[in-house]
């Protein structure tokens, strides 16, 4: 039971806040010293702050659907273990969970454009 919750709760509770601030960073971001601020007006700390909101907006996203796929996956399955019936409704309901983790992508991609 220890390691059900080590791997499926506090493993992506660590590691997904830290994957998405490195991906923010590691792309010649905040290592850029040099910016003009002629022609859009923002600094090295609007860039900071963007990087860290499109990392706050990929990651946090990708941890509430990992929770949601990870309750709504076992009740899914455990209804189409009963009732097969529900193979329609159990997979729309994951899928929903899985769009959150997309929409979040998506507006990080957008932030991400902002830097550019």
């Amino acid at each position: 039971m220890n390691r059900k919750i080590l791997l499926f709760v506090l493993l992506p509770l660590v590691l997904l806040p830290i994957m998405g601030v490195a991906s923010a960073l590691t792309m010649n971001t905040v290592q850029n010293s040099v910016t003009d601020t002629s022609t859009d007006g923002a600094g090295n700390y609007d860039r900071a702050a963007i990087a860290f909101a499109a990392a706050i907006a990929i990651g946090l996203p990708a941890l509430g659907a990992g929770i949601a796929i990870s309750s709504a996956g076992t009740a899914a399955i455990s209804a189409l273990a009963e009732k097969p019936d529900t193979f329609f409704k159990s997979f729309l309901i994951v899928a929903l969970a899985e769009a959150l983790a997309i929409y979040g992508l998506i507006m990080g991609i957008l932030l991400w454009l902002q830097l550019g």
